[in-house]
């Protein structure tokens, strides 16, 4: 695994969300979509039991991302911020 495929896979996740009709990309499709499209290691199997994204994935995405996307803790997805998303805030509760 490469820096550069830890930015491909976040590249991919925010062009899901700023490309798409929802502007929304659920953690269980990204993860998904990065193991099986990926390099393997951008991916791992977290203590419940769940395919989860790299530390390196998640934390390029949250560099490109700045600004311009919301985590939904709750539901776990990340979507584009909105008027009502509290500046300077990157997840809504």
């Amino acid at each position: 695994m490469s820096e550069t495929d830890a930015q491909a896979a976040a590249q991919w996740m925010l062009a899901q969300i700023t490309d798409s009709r929802s502007h929304e990309l659920f953690q269980m499709d990204a993860a998904d979509h990065v193991a099986k499209h990926f390099d393997p290691g951008l991916t791992y199997v977290n203590d419940n039991g769940n395919l989860a994204i790299s530390k390196e994935v998640l934390s390029a995405f949250r560099k490109m991302s700045e600004g311009t996307v919301i985590w939904e803790r709750g539901a776990r997805y990340w979507r584009l911020r909105n008027d009502r998303d509290p500046e300077g805030k990157r997840q809504a509760d």
